[in-house]
């Protein structure tokens, strides 16, 4: 079934919305805590400019680089010519995904891994990176393995690896300014003199704030992560069937094996690895199922 132009621009919109409504949030909630706090505002925009370069640098830079790390990490070999009929397959089914999903052809890769496992990545959606795990070929049929290939390809069609990149962008940027305008303030009241300089007490006290504040960004950045598999997984429903896509996360079930797929691209294979539930990349397998069960 092919995803319309309107499809594709709502994707869009959707997009631009959550990254310049997070940006606004962001902003709005460390402007009162600089107002509560009583910081010097005219300090912020050399902080802010110096947050967001650090905060989305790293995050951009990650995503240009994705397919490259990708392959690096998993030793992922792309299929440049099929050399039997189980790779002619696997880019036939994708090159027919693809072309229903409105997006590129990606590079299609097989990486050596015993575990049920496939991902996709690259920061254009346009010229991405499939990618399938050896123990997937083994032990999932033709139609199992064709609903994770259609998981994979929503991940791609709905611009997830860019989504991501961006809310990274903007959580790493909220924990740096708000870890060092917060340090500001506790070390001006232990120290007793809010206009001297920071002091070693400063760095010591943003470290530990950018730890907490961290871990409460992973969960964000988790929460959205989980959020977005259940549009991937209704996304393979449409492009191979519900069915189809059931009896895979049903098999993926069976198996319960760990990931071993890097952490810079777990987020985006079709099984998760994180174990704490609240930094789980994907939500639990039978949260899944019940959700396509439902719609159907």
């Amino acid at each position: 079934m092919h995803i319309g132009c309107t499809r594709i621009a709502a994707i869009m919109f959707n997009r631009i919305f959550l990254f310049l409504a997070t940006n606004l949030a962001v902003l709005a909630l460390v402007s009162i805590v600089m107002s509560v706090l009583g910081v010097n505002s005219q300090q912020f925009g050399g902080l802010l400019i110096m947050a967001a370069l650090f905060g989305f640098g790293g995050s951009i830079i990650s995503l240009l680089l994705s397919k490259w790390m990708a392959k690096r990490a998993t030793g992922a070999q792309v299929i440049e010519q099929p050399r039997n009929e189980a790779e002619r397959w696997l880019v036939a089914t994708v090159q027919r995904q693809a072309q229903a999903a409105g997006i590129g052809m990606p590079e299609v890769a097989i990486y050596d891994a015993p575990e049920i496992n496939a991902f996709a990545t690259g920061a254009n959606r346009n010229n991405a990176l499939v990618a399938v795990s050896t123990g997937l070929l083994r032990a999932m049929s033709r139609d199992e393995a064709e609903a994770v290939l259609g998981h994979e390809v929503s991940h791609v069609a709905n611009g997830d690896m860019v989504t991501m990149a961006l809310l990274q962008g903007v959580l790493n940027t909220f924990v740096i300014v708000l870890a060092r305008i917060v340090g500001r303030v506790v070390d001006g009241a232990i120290s007793g003199d809010r206009d001297r300089g920071p002091g070693f007490g400063y760095y010591i006290i943003v470290f530990v704030l950018e730890m907490v504040f961290g871990f409460f960004a992973s969960m964000i950045a988790m929460w959205f992560s989980r959020h977005r598999e259940f549009r991937a997984d209704a996304g393979g429903a449409q492009l191979a069937g519900r069915q189809k896509m059931i009896a895979a996360l049903e098999r993926l079930a069976q198996t319960h094996g760990e990931s071993t797929l890097p952490k810079q691209i777990a987020a985006f294979g079709i099984n998760g690895g994180s174990v704490q539930r609240l930094l789980m990349s994907h939500p639990p397998l039978e949260v899944r199922i019940a959700a396509l069960q439902k719609a159907a």
